[in-house]
């Protein structure tokens, strides 16, 4: 006899419920999308709650308010193809290394005597000391700087070469060189061709990584939907972001490589193209157009040595952005400001002076204002900016588009229309060929596509058009398993000894062969979401949800609807 507990039953009618409770903010997208961005404008902006209320009341607070976000072919955004500039990693290494050695020598001091950087060819690094009797011991320190080649040809190489040249320390970067190479300039030949090329290969994977992060954590502090941020080939970057405003915003956003530095002003310049002292170099400043300032080349602190950055208000109630460093940029930092009490120190973002103070007091929280924004849009992307990270190499854009809404408006039109052919051609054919039994498999379906929707927003995956080409297949393959079991309880009907009987074996014996043809498929939904990328990724999650859920209402859904109807009439003979 068929017999499905009352557990069994609630728990099936829980699930469903509960998918379809998912799935209903997608009928009401707008207002839930608007009533999600103002819960998101007064827990991180602050925004006033009266202003917002409109939006708040939009949608009940006790309902799921998660939706199912759309791609950049749905919603329109912005598409971008940039390529990383990564001879800037090489070419800025040994400025960055020159505080590190400088550090390790002076504490050497008694032995090395004093110590003075002098001008040296790109890529390489020279140090005068006082003492050539301490060059070995300082070209020990400085070999110990160096960091050791990951590779299995580079086993034991180092990324520099140090060696003396009379009383100078002079430092080379061999990775450097084989950028050289590569570009066909002329460069003395290193000691090992292959090390050099395992420690620019090492870099540059070095190098992407860290953009892709920093691109990604920039994209979505914004508060961006789904972005799309995927490497491609050896220095290529892809960003689609859907619900932007246009591409000009999204380069504005990330085309900037953030370098923050605080730099010692030496004087004020006429001109970018003052003469500078060694060691010092122009920069000018954002907001006065004219006006120059010469600083140190090396920097005190740089942005890595922050741990926070929040927009905020000075003294005077202007934008500003607030900062904390760390431990050793604590330390220096408070070391710096003793010492330097009433000089001006420039802080230098991307090449230009956004604020230069004078130094009033010593600084020795770990913390301080950057001044000089024009108003907190700008503060706030400055402090987004700076808590990303700086870009270890600037970006060149290749391609980029802006896609409209009203493109996506007809995408998502053009996928209604498909997804409502389909499912009114199942229908009507479930319906036609097996009558009643047909109707319980329509509804399960319906219930299908509910919790499809309801995973998708449950999981916050993003909706493209292949995306709705898997519905819209799953759809068409969610009968299959019902066309099993009525197929199986036909059969059964002609054997069995009544139709409670048929029912229960047409179940058990569809049972396997439903389960068989699903996994595999399954399993290449599973490959074509580990395998591919973008699209493909968004085609492979709706069908796999979907013959997770098509499973379900058929075995456990339809089954039930049958036991409750056969419970109720009692039929001594069914047709199906």
């Amino acid at each position: 006899m068929l017999n499905i507990p009352t557990w069994n039953r609630v728990l099936i009618w829980g699930v469903v419920v509960l998918g379809l409770a998912f799935a209903m903010p997608n009928l009401f997208y707008d207002r839930v999308e608007r009533r999600n961005d103002a819960v998101t404008a007064i827990e991180e902006a602050g925004g006033d709650p009266a202003d917002l209320a409109g939006d708040l009341g939009g949608w009940p607070s006790y309902l799921p308010s998660s939706l199912v976000n759309l791609g950049l072919d749905l919603r329109g955004g912005a598409h971008l193809l940039a390529e990383v500039q990564v001879e800037e990693v090489y070419e800025a290494r040994m400025d960055s290394l020159w505080p590190e050695v400088r550090n390790t020598l002076r504490d050497l001091r008694a032995e090395v005597g004093g110590i003075r950087r002098q001008d040296a060819p790109a890529g390489e690094l020279h140090v005068l000391i006082g003492n050539s009797e301490g060059m070995a011991t300082a070209l020990a320190a400085v070999r110990e700087l160096a960091q050791p080649v990951v590779s299995l040809t580079g086993v034991g190489a180092s990324t520099l070469e140090v060696e003396a040249r009379g009383d100078v320390i002079v430092i080379r970067d061999i990775a450097l060189r084989a950028v050289a190479r590569v570009r066909g300039t002329p460069s003395s030949p290193p000691p090992s061709r292959i090390t050099s090329e395992a420690e620019r290969a090492a870099t540059d994977n070095r190098t992407m990584i860290q953009s892709v992060e920093i691109v990604r954590r920039r994209v979505d502090e914004v508060g961006t939907r789904e972005p799309t941020i995927q490497r491609q080939g050896q220095r290529r970057i892809l960003i689609q972001v859907p619900g932007i405003g246009s591409a000009e915003e999204l380069k504005r956003l990330i085309g900037t490589t953030a370098r923050l530095t605080f730099h010692p002003v030496t004087g004020r310049a006429t001109s970018a193209d003052a003469e500078a002292p060694s060691r010092e170099m122009i920069v000018p400043d954002r907001d006065n157009e004219g006006l120059f300032y010469r600083v140190e080349s090396s920097p005190v602190l740089t942005g890595e040595m922050l741990t926070d950055a929040q927009p905020s208000f000075d003294q005077n109630g202007r934008p500003a952005v607030a900062f904390n460093l760390n431990t050793t940029g604590s330390r220096i930092f408070c070391d710096y400001t003793q010492n330097n009490i009433g000089a001006p120190f420039a802080v230098v973002l991307d090449g230009e002076v956004i604020t230069a103070p004078e130094i009033i007091s010593a600084i020795c929280q770990g913390s301080g204002q950057i001044t000089g924004s024009r108003n907190v849009a700008e503060s706030t992307e400055l402090a987004v900016l700076l808590r990303a990270g700086a870009l270890p190499a600037g970006l060149t854009f290749l391609e980029e588009r802006t896609i409209g809404p009203e493109l996506g408006a007809d995408s998502i039109a053009a996928g209604e229309i498909a997804a409502v052919v389909a499912g009114i051609a199942v229908l009507v054919y479930m319906g036609l060929s097996y009558g009643l039994f047909g109707l319980f498999a329509n509804i399960a379906l319906i219930i299908n596509v509910g919790l499809i929707f309801g995973l998708l927003s449950l999981i916050g995956a993003t909706l493209t058009l292949p995306g709705i080409a898997g519905i819209v297949l799953t759809i068409g393959m969610a009968v299959d398993a019902n066309v099993l079991i009525f197929e199986r309880i036909r059969e059964e009907l002609k054997t069995a000894k009544g139709p409670a009987r048929a029912i229960e074996l047409g179940y058990e014996k569809a049972r396997s062969a439903i389960y068989d043809a699903n996994i595999t498929t399954f399993i290449t939904a599973v490959i074509l979401f580990t395998m591919g990328s973008g699209p493909v990724r968004g085609f492979a999650i709706t069908l796999g949800l979907g013959i997770i859920t098509s499973v379900f209402t058929a075995l456990y859904v339809t089954r039930l609807i049958l036991v409750i109807w056969f419970e109720r009439r009692r039929p001594k003979k069914i047709e199906v």
